[in-house]
């Protein structure tokens, strides 16, 4: 009898330890690629079907002026995944641009959510686009991830098809045959509830990066009914590729609630930077992808935690992708190791309603072009500075009156332009060289001589 009652409290103890694991909560982070402000029927849209994100984003708190930490891809990611402005160590521009596939990726001394989360329990995966480096070194695989399957590089035919890419999608370094590829979006989803599938008693971090809707523009013929009625066909192929990212993350979710993990899972989606210039809709905020005017960088942004927070809510102030590692890690009881400078903060205290200070001051972003020429934006309060690279000169607008920055004030305000410049200057004397270009320089340059072009055209019969 002794030896059964001992034998008893062991089991019960094991079994208590488990279920002390299982109230940590699991975390999915789900990226969306080049996704407009406005192009998710929780912002406003309309035309394109996103239910399940729209329920999703019902169910938690969307962040109005929710901001990517940079205007395009990588080193959006980078900031995403380390919590730190890219800009301290490097990471200013896409890899594998010029050729630098063996230098050019998120250095090796910065630590990402990943190795935190795995050190302490975590199972970790990593599904779709990586974008943070080519070489193997830089791969999930060697950053915290135990599982992936994906592909490393930028850009990706969504039929799987390698081309003159050195690697095409692969899993856990291994290359995936093209017959077991479907389509891409599809792919990810598929592999995302495998994963989900496949939990026990630890909880999950799994980072869902998908594609789309990154160019190429392709979705198979089932995707394209969901948007028959877009009579505009860039646009219609476009919302199809949204669609079936949405209709995925409801396989995903469908599964969580199905294996009853979805209240304890804090579910973040975000889009890495601004809508791209084509077929992508920012309304009513300016510009595209790239540009540091709101819509290169304010982004489709939510959080949901059933458990923890109340749905059905807005956050109306600034927060920042680089707040979604302390936040994570808030979340999961893990402390910040003390030699991890970040510069995002956790969110959680502000969310909960009874803190009413701002999570941020200030909020800083540069990029890179080439000849150390940087376009740079600051956002103090309802202030904005914003020097232009496309336009070569600084602007100045006040959010709560012009969130759309149609009109300049820095000729009305100097005084507020030069205190902004200064705090800029601070903080860029702070960071490192980028480690290597691309050609978001050349890029800006042509693609302001093509709207002059067109406006000149437009009214040369002007009289």
């Amino acid at each position: 009898m002794p030896h059964r009652l001992l034998l008893l409290i062991v089991v019960l103890m094991i079994w208590c330890g488990r279920g002390s694991a299982d109230q940590r909560p699991n975390v999915l982070l789900i990226v969306a690629d080049d996704l407009g402000f406005s192009d998710v029927g929780f912002n406003g849209c309309k035309e394109i079907p996103t239910p399940h994100l729209d329920a999703l984003a019902d169910d938690g708190i969307v962040f109005d002026a929710g901001y990517a930490s940079h205007s395009y891809c990588s080193p959006s990611r980078a900031g995403l995944l380390t919590g730190r402005y890219q800009q301290r160590f490097g990471h200013e521009c896409n890899p594998g641009a010029f050729g630098e596939d063996d230098v050019a990726g998120l250095p090796l001394d910065e630590t990402l959510v990943s190795d935190v989360l795995v050190g302490n329990g975590y199972r970790t995966g990593a599904i779709g686009k990586w974008h943070l480096g080519d070489a193997p070194r830089f791969w999930p695989t060697r950053r915290g991830f135990q599982e992936w399957f994906g592909f490393s590089g930028g850009g990706m035919s969504y039929w799987g098809d390698v081309g003159k890419k050195k690697t095409g999608v692969l899993r856990n370094e291994e290359p995936v045959p093209r017959s077991e590829l479907s389509y891409l979006t599809d792919d990810f989803s598929t592999e995302a509830v495998r994963f989900i599938q496949r939990a026990d008693s630890d909880p999950f971090f799994l980072f869902l990066a998908y594609n789309a809707p990154h160019a190429p523009d392709q979705v198979t013929k089932e995707h394209l009914k969901k948007t028959e009625h877009i009579e505009y066909g860039g646009r219609a192929v476009y919302g199809a590729m949204v669609a079936a990212m949405d209709e995925g993350i409801g396989r995903v979710v469908e599964e969580l609630k199905r294996r009853q993990l979805y209240e304890n899972t804090v579910i973040v989606f975000f889009s890495d930077n601004g809508g791209r210039a084509e077929h992508a809709v920012n309304f009513p905020y300016r510009g595209h992808k790239g540009m540091l005017f709101e819509g290169g960088i304010r982004v489709p942004f939510t959080v949901t935690w059933p458990a923890r927070f109340a749905g059905h809510r807005h956050y109306p102030h600034p927060v920042s992708a680089l707040d979604l590692v302390p936040t994570i890690l808030d979340a999961a009881g893990v402390a910040i190791p003390e030699d991890l400078p970040l510069d995002g903060v956790s969110l959680l205290p502000y969310l909960s309603e009874d803190v009413k200070t701002l999570p941020h001051e200030t909020l800083f972003w540069r990029y890179a072009a080439g000849d150390d020429k940087y376009g740079y934006a600051v956002r103090r309060g309802n202030d904005k500075l914003v020097y232009s690279l496309y336009k070569q000169k600084v602007l100045l607008f006040d959010m709560s009156e012009d969130p759309w920055e149609r009109n300049d004030l820095a000729s009305q305000h100097p005084e507020k332009v030069q205190q902004l410049t200064a705090m800029y200057q601070r903080w860029t004397d702070e960071l490192s060289a980028p480690k290597w270009l691309d050609p978001h320089g050349p890029n800006i340059q042509k693609e302001e001589a093509r709207r002059s072009a067109s406006v000149n055209a437009a009214s040369r019969g002007e009289r």
